[in-house]
């Protein structure tokens, strides 16, 4: 059966930040069949998750090395993650039916030839978007960062940047369970008294307002920081090393400050990993997706309680898709940006 299939195309590798134009919304064709002798699914895409690490596969010099990592090519449909409902299967793993979550592309329909890394969702009495934000990457991103990087330990004061972000609101609240002290940093006001007034924050503030980070810390620090949850980079993490106490750690996240520049910003503080005896990690969710099951198990309880609160911010239609990528870079929006595709 062929199946009419509007597609979410890179045109060209991008320069900078990322324009709409940049992208082109394509109606083409898709076969429903899959290919005699394959393990392929051939599934209906429901929601698409905008991450902010997409944007490396957007530009040329990314090294074919690491293949999440490796380059669109233009002309390309754009892949990354979502959920799913499978139409077709050649995998015993998979059912006609079955909602699932992992690697698919920015269109109606795909035919998805390597199952590997797809998960079958188990829990639909959460929002099925939720698998592309808490009960997804974003989530496994947040739980295995700070839970297996950053030591924390009750009364640590923790700071977390972009704490607005589809990975950031998690950490916060993850840091609080444990008894910890945290505040957050996000792009505008408005982010700012959502930490507050809803995802349980103790403090948090505007970085942009009036451009004096090193004294926003001073004064929302003024013991200095035991933990920083990295998800900015550059100027953020360079003058956070100054604010960090003997022994501190910093789990690397992402650096969504230093994507979109030609010449990334220099650090010139790293002294200080040797001075305060701090460590700093990066870290990739991929290397732990045989945790997704313990975490799963731990969110979906609290989810189901009310004691683990997500904020979405949702794009209707593949038509807004580009919108929505593009705004991310921009502050433009409020929680895990999220595409929506289709209902069912």
């Amino acid at each position: 059966m062929m199946l009419g299939n509007k597609q979410v195309v890179l045109k060209n590798y991008v320069e900078g930040y990322p324009k709409e134009s940049d992208f082109e919304l394509r109606k083409s064709m898709i076969s429903s069949d899959i290919p005699q002798g394959s393990k392929g699914l051939f599934v209906k895409n429901l929601y698409l998750g905008c991450d902010p690490y997409m944007r490396h596969r957007m530009s040329h010099h990314i090294s074919e090395d690491v293949p999440l990592l490796a380059s669109f090519n233009p002309g390309s449909v754009i892949i990354g993650l979502g959920v799913a409902k499978v139409i077709k299967s050649a995998d015993a793993d998979f059912e006609e039916g079955d909602y699932i979550w992992g690697m698919t592309a920015w269109e109606d329909y795909t035919l998805i030839l390597n199952t590997n890394g797809l998960f079958n969702i188990k829990y639909t009495d959460v929002p099925l978007s939720y698998y592309a934000g808490i009960l997804g990457m974003p989530g496994l991103a947040a739980y295995i960062g700070f839970n297996n990087l950053c030591s924390a330990k009750e009364g640590d004061v923790v700071y977390v940047s972009s704490a607005a972000g589809g990975v950031g609101q998690l950490v916060g609240q993850f840091a609080k369970m444990k008894g910890c002290y945290v505040v957050g940093s996000a792009s505008t006001d408005e982010k700012v008294h959502l930490l507050k007034s809803q995802l349980g924050f103790d403090d948090a503030f505007n970085y942009k307002q009036g451009n004096d980070l090193a004294g926003a810390l001073k004064r929302h620090f003024p013991n200095g920081i035991d933990i920083y949850f990295e998800n900015v980079g550059g100027n953020m993490l360079d003058e956070v090393l100054l604010h960090m106490n003997l022994r501190g750690r910093i789990a690397v996240s992402g650096m969504i400050s230093q994507y979109n520049l030609k010449k990334p910003d220099g650090i010139h503080n790293l002294f200080c990993l040797i001075s305060k005896r701090l460590r700093m990690e990066g870290f990739s969710e991929f290397d732990f997706r045989h945790k997704v099951p313990e975490y799963l198990e731990f969110a979906i309880q609290l989810i189901r309680e009310k004691k683990l609160l997500f904020v979405e911010d949702i794009a209707e239609g593949l038509e807004n898709a580009a919108s929505a990528f593009v705004g991310i870079y921009h502050g433009r929006n409020v929680g895990k940006q999220i595409i929506q595709v289709s209902t069912d």
